[in-house]
């Protein structure tokens, strides 16, 4: 089995952090989410993987690679545009060949194995497996429409009234049979060809698609709150008092409250870190307080009163009073882009 990692789209929903970097490579708990996804497919024993890229290609090529580090072999395929996700299946068709695969959207992370939605998949004769999910809003989301005998029978995407209340996780399964309808398929009102289209064709053409509702949590971290949220969920899983500081960072009269991880280079002064934070390479935290939060490589907080359920981009700053130690009265929450710099002493 092959797989597919779609790591292509503008991520307008994280700007203005995505207008220079890729949004798969937002970093949860100081790892980027993409490698997560990687890491999920090889643990599933999928091996031979293709990311098909788009304007962020070389970042992604810089940070992902070859895949030998995980014991995979990685292929790009570009993207000239975010034609759809359907579209990504049709110009990676040389590489999938007739082999069965895991489509794996690069910036979703969920808690269950992916061991158990590939299990048993090759040689079942299904045309297509999907991963679901309850929600709250399925509105929002593709939606499985099931008969009483729970199985699939339709697709809506976004429906006014949706037929259930589970979505579509951005895992799916397909064999061979998933080119064919990718052709047969016409651009959606959006311009885009939708892989729920060609999931209804091969429906109509009676082909057996199964699913797999998922038990634990699933978040598409493509804005700020979830991709906190899913922050929380992996910090959370730290052993012990879940504090980890690599040995090449400096905590100096501060306190840092669990789960927190402090990744080499960073500097911690007279501060308190945590809940809920991830501290990048070579930041700077001083004479402030953190929580909730996720600082990417070389950002800094300084002099201010408390920063939190924020996202601050590569070499972003926040400033206080302009000295260590000050005090602002001000509760800071933000989104901010790599190199930007939030000034809030009133000077």
């Amino acid at each position: 089995m092959k797989g597919l990692i779609l790591s292509g789209g503008s991520g307008r929903r994280l700007r203005p952090l995505t207008h220079t970097s890729a949004k798969q490579l937002v970093p949860i708990a100081n790892k980027p989410i993409l490698h997560y996804v990687v890491d999920d497919l090889v643990s599933a024993g999928v091996v031979d993987i293709a990311i098909v890229v788009g304007d962020t290609g070389d970042e992604v090529r810089a940070s992902v690679g070859d895949g030998s580090r995980w014991g995979a072999t990685i292929t790009y395929v570009e993207q000239e545009a975010p034609l759809g996700l359907a579209h990504a299946v049709l110009i990676a068709g040389d590489f999938l060949g007739d082999d069965p695969f895991v489509m794996y959207l690069g910036d979703n992370m969920f808690e269950d194995s992916l061991d158990r939605v590939v299990d048993g998949f090759v040689g079942s004769g299904e045309a297509a497996r999907l991963l679901l999910a309850r929600v709250d809003d399925p509105g929002a989301f593709g939606v499985a429409d099931l008969d009483d005998s729970g199985a699939i029978v339709g697709l809506v995407e976004k429906p006014v009234d949706p037929p259930s209340d589970l979505a579509l996780v951005g895992v799916y399964l397909f064999d061979a049979a998933i080119h064919e309808a990718v052709r047969r398929i016409q651009p959606s009102t959006r311009g885009e060809l939708e892989i729920t289209d060609a999931i209804q064709w091969l429906l109509d053409d009676g082909a057996t698609i199964d699913h797999r509702v998922l038990d634990g949590w699933w978040i598409d971290t493509g804005k700020k709150d979830p991709l906190l949220a899913c922050n929380r969920l992996v910090l959370g899983r730290l052993a012990g008092d879940g504090v980890v500081v690599d040995d090449d960072a400096e905590v100096v009269d501060s306190t840092l409250v669990g789960p927190v991880v402090v990744a080499a280079g960073a500097r911690i002064v007279d501060s308190t870190v945590g809940p809920a934070v991830a501290v990048g390479a070579d930041c700077r935290i001083e004479g402030s307080t953190v929580d909730d939060s996720v600082l990417m490589a070389g950002s800094a907080v300084i002099g201010h009163r408390r920063v939190t359920a924020s996202v601050l981009g590569h070499e972003a700053e926040v400033r206080g009073a302009g000295t260590v130690g000050a005090v602002e009265e001000i509760d800071l929450s933000v989104l901010l882009g790599d190199h930007s710099v939030v000034d809030v002493s009133g000077g």
